[in-house]
């Protein structure tokens, strides 16, 4: 990347976002109809390429069924109020009619009853009985003490997601998670992050991981940027992510580590840009939100707006605009990039002439700051 001068002796580089981007179309087209959007990690195939973000306000195990139903992947947070209450629906009752001044101590107080791994087990039953593939996410502070309950429970593949995640952790007072250790002991596959930058995506690969997740700091829930200071431009991380994968597949032999857009992802537009950058799936939480069966109930919010000691999102809300099913596979009738997610992403993938995933990675892009 570019680098300009800020200031004496300080540098920066150039970033883009989604939104500095776009899509240009090559000289043939397509029929929709003809477009592969498939995607398939490790033996698990998906006619999505996306994942639902673990957020409480997204995915339930009743919303992650429906998910697996239509082609996506719900990955249930296992560090949520359906790991620590019995009945959910009472304490998301109250954070969808709570007063905004006291939204987040609340959730503090609700989020802090302990995790039961009882109820880890009894959740991750209730998707696989559906006959859905089975996704659940834990961060790495709490990977270690709960991952046994969740391997023994039937997970199909194991998150481990975070603001920030790396394989380098260092720390005086605990150990850390070996990543390399904890993956190479697992008979499932583990998507890992986030990460921004080539190098730290290339510690997750060499780790062993999946898949890594790339973004933090951008979610429409997160307030990361503002309180840390940290976020990053999503087209540039993509792409840089995307091709610190292909110096891995040199390193390793051919080993394919899927890239996954974590962040921004709010537009059906964005979807697009994502893939185009080189990202082989997106994970979404605000637009499926937006869903009339997501337990949210029109708000939503992150692990990060309940942080005991410094948080780091909000309770927002993004009102309601169609059922699950309309808002990934349609019909819309909005104009707005908020349904039909993904019939989105194949018109916009046979305008461009490309018929599956792997090519429309290689769609050109230009710069299209106003």
């Amino acid at each position: 990347m570019n680098e300009i001068e800020i200031g004496p002796g300080k540098r920066a580089r150039v970033g883009y976002s989604f939104d500095d981007i776009a899509i240009v179309p090559s000289r043939r087209t397509r029929d929709p109809e003809e477009v592969s959007i498939a995607w398939q990690i490790d033996a698990y195939k998906f006619s999505l390429p996306m994942m639902a973000a673990p957020m409480d306000s997204v995915v339930s195990p009743e919303t992650a069924i429906t998910i697996g139903k239509l082609g996506g992947l719900g990955v249930l947070n296992l560090e949520g109020l359906w790991t620590r209450h019995d009945d959910p629906r009472i304490p998301l009752g109250e954070i969808a009619s709570m007063p905004q001044d006291k939204a987040i101590r609340r959730m503090q107080e609700l989020y802090s009853l302990p995790i039961r791994p009882e109820l880890i087990k009894e959740r991750i039953a209730q998707i696989r009985a559906a006959g859905v593939t089975v996704a659940a996410a834990l961060s790495p502070q709490r990977t270690a003490e709960h991952a046994k309950a969740v391997i023994d429970a039937g997970v199909d593949i194991f998150v481990i997601r975070g603001t920030t995640v790396s394989a380098e952790h260092v720390s005086a007072e605990i150990a850390p998670l070996n990543l390399k250790k904890f993956i190479y002991e697992l008979d499932v596959p583990v998507i890992v992050g986030g990460c921004a930058t080539g190098t730290g995506a290339l510690h997750l690969m060499r780790a062993g991981a999946a898949g890594v997740l790339v973004g933090f700091g951008g979610g429409a829930a997160h307030t990361t940027r503002s309180v840390l200071g940290i976020a990053v431009p999503m087209a540039s991380a993509v792409a840089e992510v995307a091709s610190a994968r292909r110096d891995y597949m040199d390193e390793s032999g051919g080993r394919f580590v899927h890239v996954i857009a974590d962040g921004s992802v709010g537009k059906s537009g964005d979807i697009a840009k994502a893939i185009a950058c080189g990202a082989d799936a997106v994970m979404m939480g605000s637009p499926l939100a937006k869903a009339v069966e997501s337990p949210g109930k029109g708000w939503h919010w992150g692990s990060e707006a309940h942080h005991l000691e410094l948080p780091r999102g909000d309770r927002v809300q993004v009102g309601t605009v169609g059922s699950l099913e309309e808002i990934l596979i349609g019909p819309s009738h909005l104009a707005d990039g908020s349904m039909n997610l993904f019939g989105a992403l194949r018109r916009a993938m046979a305008t461009s002439g490309y018929s599956d995933l792997k090519e429309f990675q290689r769609v050109e892009v230009v710069i299209d700051r106003v």
